[in-house]
C-alpha cells in the first residue's frame, strides 16, 4: 500500500439509480461520465490529475492536491447544472438524470489491489449517502444537490470567490454509523432536518441527571407538585399547616398581654389589628397530683384558683390552697 497522499475527493451518485431497468442504467452511466469529464475539463483538471474509480451508479475522483478547488466548485455549481438541463430536456421521463455530490479533502492510499483506503474518504462516502442530501435533492427543483465537507468550506467556500457564492452553503450536522458529521449543503435546506440555530433536540440533563418529561410543568418546584400529585403528602401538608395556624392563634398565658398602641414605629395600626382569637382554656398544672380515695379530696403540691394578686409579680385567677390532706389548710 502506498503512503496516504493528500487529495481532492469528488463523488457523483444517481438518483434513484436501482429503479430503472438494465437499458436505461446503461443509459444513465454514460451520461455521469461524460457529465464528470466535461465539469472536470471545465475546471482544468485532466487525466493526468486524477484517478476514478467506477461504483455503478456513483463515480469516485481522487484529484491531486495540486488541482485547483476553487474551479472545481465553480465548475460543479455551474457547468454541472447547465449539463444536466440540456440532457433532461431531451430526455424521457424513465431517463431524467439527477446528481447528488460531495467534494472534500483529506489523505487517501492505495493498496496492491487499487483499493482506496482513508478515514476521510470514508467521512465523504457517508456525507454522499446521508439522508439529508437526499432528501435536499428530493425537495428542489433542479437536478444537482451539492454538499462540501468542512474543510473545504473553511478553506475555499466562506471566502465568497467569483461563482461559489458563500451564503448559499448552509451548515449541517448529518448522521453516520461514527457519530455526527459536519458539512455545508448548497441551497436550501430540507424541511425536517437540523440546522445551525435550530431547536429540536431533546434537553440536557441537569447535573442530577435528571431531565423533565416532555410537557411537564418546571415553573413549579418539585416539592410543591410533588404535593399536588401525592394524596398522602398532600393530606399530611394540610394537616401540618392547620396545626400551625391553630398554634399561632393561642396565646401563651406566661407571656404578659401586650396592648399595641397605633402609631408607635414599627407596629401595625387599628386597621391592621388582626381580629380577637376566642379564650382558650387554659391547661392543668403539671406539678398538681389529685387524689381521691372518698370524703374530701387530698392533692399533694400547689393548686391556684381564683383571682390573686402578688404572686411572683403577676396576676393569678382563682384559689391558693397549699397542703396535702383534702380540706386541712396549711
Amino acid at each position: 500500500m502506498t503512503d496516504p497522499v493528500s487529495r481532492t475527493i469528488l463523488l457523483l451518485d444517481i438518483e434513484r439509480y436501482s429503479d430503472r431497468d438494465d437499458v436505461e442504467q446503461a443509459y444513465l452511466r454514460r451520461m455521469l461520465y461524460d457529465i464528470t469529464d466535461r465539469a472536470l475539463e471545465s475546471a482544468g483538471i485532466d487525466e493526468r490529475l486524477r484517478l476514478r474509480a467506477d461504483r455503478g451508479d456513483s463515480v469516485m475522483e481522487l484529484i491531486d492536491a495540486n488541482a485547483s478547488v476553487t474551479a472545481l466548485l465553480r465548475a460543479l455549481l455551474t457547468e454541472v447544472p447547465d449539463q444536466l438541463r440540456a440532457v433532461n430536456r431531451m430526455a424521457s421521463s424513465s431517463a431524467q438524470i439527477r446528481l447528488r455530490g460531495v467534494v472534500a479533502t483529506g489523505y487517501v492510499a492505495v493498496d496492491e489491489h487499487d483499493g482506496w483506503v482513508g478515514s476521510d474518504l470514508n467521512h465523504a462516502c457517508r456525507l454522499l449517502d446521508a439522508g439529508l442530501l437526499r432528501a435536499a435533492l428530493r425537495e428542489r427543483p433542479d437536478d444537482f444537490a451539492l454538499c462540501v465537507s468542512e474543510s473545504v468550506h473553511a478553506g475555499i467556500v466562506r471566502h465568497d470567490h467569483p461563482g461559489i457564492p458563500a451564503q448559499g452553503f448552509h451548515a449541517v450536522t448529518v448522521d453516520s454509523k461514527n457519530g455526527p458529521l459536519r458539512a455545508w449543503l448548497h441551497g436550501p435546506v430540507p424541511h425536517g432536518a437540523h440546522g445551525p440555530g435550530e431547536s429540536g433536540g431533546a434537553p440536557a440533563p441537569d447535573c442530577s441527571g435528571e431531565s423533565p418529561a416532555p410537557g411537564a410543568d418546571t415553573s413549579t418546584p418539585r416539592a410543591e407538585r410533588t404535593a399536588a400529585t401525592d394524596p398522602t403528602t398532600a393530606a399530611a401538608s394540610g394537616a401540618a399547616a392547620t396545626a400551625a395556624t391553630n398554634a399561632a392563634a393561642i396565646p401563651d398565658p406566661h407571656e404578659p398581654s401586650r396592648t399595641e398602641q397605633p402609631g408607635e414605629p414599627g407596629e401595625p395600626g387599628p386597621s391592621a389589628q388582626p381580629a380577637p382569637q376566642p379564650a382558650q382554656p387554659a391547661a392543668p398544672p403539671a406539678n398538681v397530683v389529685f387524689n381521691f380515695g372518698g370524703g374530701s379530696p387530698g392533692f399533694g403540691g400547689s393548686l391556684v384558683a381564683g383571682d390573686q394578686h402578688g404572686v411572683s409579680g403577676g396576676q393569678v385567677t382563682g384559689d391558693v390552697h397549699l397542703g396535702r390532706s383534702g380540706g386541712e389548710p396549711a
